[in-house]
C-alpha cells in the first residue's frame, strides 16, 4: 500500500488533479464539504486515475480537512 498526502480544494469549478514538486497531490472537486460528499467524490477521482477498485481507497487521517493522507494500492504499470 501506498500513502499519498493530498490537499482537498472543494467547490472547485472543474475536477482537476495536480501533483506538487514534493509529491504530494492537490485535487481540486466540484463537491461541497457537506456530510462527506467531497470525500466521496475524491475516492471516485482517486479510483478512476489509478485504476484500482473505489473500496481499496482509504482515508487515514483528515476525513474533515483540507489536508488528507489516503492509503491507495501499489500501481503496477
Amino acid at each position: 500500500m501506498t500513502r499519498l498526502k493530498i490537499k482537498v480544494k472543494p467547490n472547485s469549478k472543474q475536477q482537476a488533479l495536480h501533483t506538487e514538486p514534493d509529491g504530494s497531490l492537490t485535487v481540486h472537486l466540484k463537491s461541497p464539504p457537506v456530510e462527506g460528499k467531497a470525500n466521496q467524490e475524491l475516492i471516485q477521482l482517486l479510483a478512476k486515475h489509478l485504476g484500482v477498485p473505489k473500496s481499496e481507497i482509504m482515508i487515514k487521517s483528515g476525513l474533515s480537512s483540507h489536508h488528507k493522507l489516503v492509503e491507495v494500492p501499489d500501481v503496477k504499470p
